[in-house]
């Protein structure tokens, strides 16, 4: 494991190194003349993606945040110099990315290189008066020139307070999945004193209404909350049932950190029962019903998939690609519900990765297909200020939609994959 102080690096070298990066060009002209809401953040998305971005703040007190810029290496053993990695502090979406408040960072600055993560920490001093504060992060893969990029708000109108404490994994890194398995562990580390408050909601919700469905959605009479009390930091917390968690330092406040539990095998499925419920977006009404109440549910699906490819191979191969897509909607998008039930899961399972997607402070819009802009689908999914989680979206309905999403549909159950 490395940290800062076992890469000494004396001032002379380092002024050296940034000066040529900023000025031969290697590294930041891809972001000149470029704002947070014009970049094209699809590799966020991407099931070809070589690294997945995090960035994890914690407030240290009323104007110190520290962030953990968090890189999950998910291509196999990728070399740090393959790479070039930079971070930005920007007052608003619209704000031009340029070399003023662009920073590099180097292998000098890595506070651990794990198997899994390389991992940078900064801290940061932001007046109690900022109204709009915005971290992005920023990787370059120098071998084909692919942008990854991460943001997130550190004080917005949609931020009520960022926690000041931080789960982690046992190796000291941020914990930065958006779900954990039941029975797994977390480390907690606070800077306001030894107890954390939790509160555990065994809620299952339901699958959302399809994108022209203008109706507003069903919304649980009853929401049951289970006050678990007070557990101390830097003791590894167990969370042993299914459901959501939302973790504070102080319940009279309205920062926290909600957690998803899933089964052993999420973001995989679990089980024929949990394979039948998932298939509902390409199904008819009364096939998903006759699933429901089939008593084996296996004959089933593999009557419901053989019908509607009429070829075993390709039954197997489409279900192979579906579920593909139901796992990678789990990982991307889970917050308190599972990622395949959430809006933007939906959406991406049925209509594959965005094109393009593009981040503002109260919305989030992805772009399909076309050759111009009046042949472009776009899905805008407005941001929802909610006390348990600052990204949390929902779909802007549209009976617009209802002919594109027909014809994917149509793609997938014809058995061939829909993009």
């Amino acid at each position: 494991m490395k940290t800062r102080d076992q890469h000494p690096m004396n001032c002379n070298t380092s002024r050296l190194l940034i000066f040529l990066i900023l000025f031969v060009g290697t590294t930041l002209p891809t972001l000149a003349q470029k704002s947070l809401s014009s970049l094209n953040q699809t590799l966020r998305y991407s099931r070809y993606s070589r690294l997945s971005l995090k960035i994890i703040p914690i407030k240290v007190n009323k104007t110190t945040y520290k962030l953990q810029f968090q890189v999950e290496k998910i291509e196999e053993n990728p070399e740090f110099n393959s790479f070039s990695f930079t971070y930005s502090m920007l007052d608003s979406y619209d704000e031009e990315i340029l070399s003023d408040n662009t920073f590099i960072l180097t292998s000098d600055d890595l506070k651990y290189d794990t198997e899994r993560h390389w991992v940078f920490e900064k801290s940061f001093e932001i007046p109690e008066s900022t109204e709009i504060s915005i971290a992005l992060f920023t990787a370059i893969d120098t071998r084909q020139d692919d942008e990854y990029f991460y943001s997130t708000d550190i004080k917005s109108s949609f931020v009520f307070d960022q926690p000041n404490f931080g789960a982690y994994y046992a190796n000291n890194v941020g914990f930065d999945q958006n779900y954990l398995n039941v029975g797994e562990s977390l480390l907690f580390k606070s800077n306001g004193g030894p107890n954390l408050h939790s509160f555990y909601y065994p809620i299952n919700l339901e699958v959302p209404y399809p994108p022209m469905e203008t109706k507003p959605a069903s919304v649980p009479r009853e929401l049951q909350v289970i006050d678990q009390g007070n557990f101390l930091e830097l003791i590894p917390k167990s969370f042993d049932e299914i459901g959501y968690y939302f973790i504070q330092s102080d319940t009279s406040a309205r920062a926290g950190f909600v957690l998803k539990t899933a089964h052993e095998a999420f973001p995989k499925v679990k089980d024929w029962d949990e394979m039948v419920d998932m298939v509902t977006y390409i199904s008819t009404r009364k096939e998903h019903e006759d699933l429901m109440a089939a008593e084996d549910k296996k004959k089933a699906l593999d009557t419901y998939w053989i019908g509607l490819t009429r070829n075993a191979d390709t039954a197997k191969e489409l279900i192979r690609e579906y579920f593909r897509q139901v796992e990678f909607a789990n990982i991307l998008f889970t917050d308190f519900k599972e990622g395949w039930k959430t809006d933007k899961g939906m959406i991406y399972i049925v209509m594959g990765p965005p094109q393009e997607v593009n981040f503002y402070l109260d919305r989030e819009v992805w772009s399909y297909g076309g050759t111009n802009e009046s042949s472009r689908i776009r899905f805008n999914f407005a941001r929802v200020k909610n006390i348990l989680s600052p990204h949390y979206y929902t779909l802007n309905r549209s009976r617009a939609y209802q002919p594109v999403w027909f014809k994917n549909i149509s793609i997938w159950r014809s058995g061939k994959m829909a993009f």
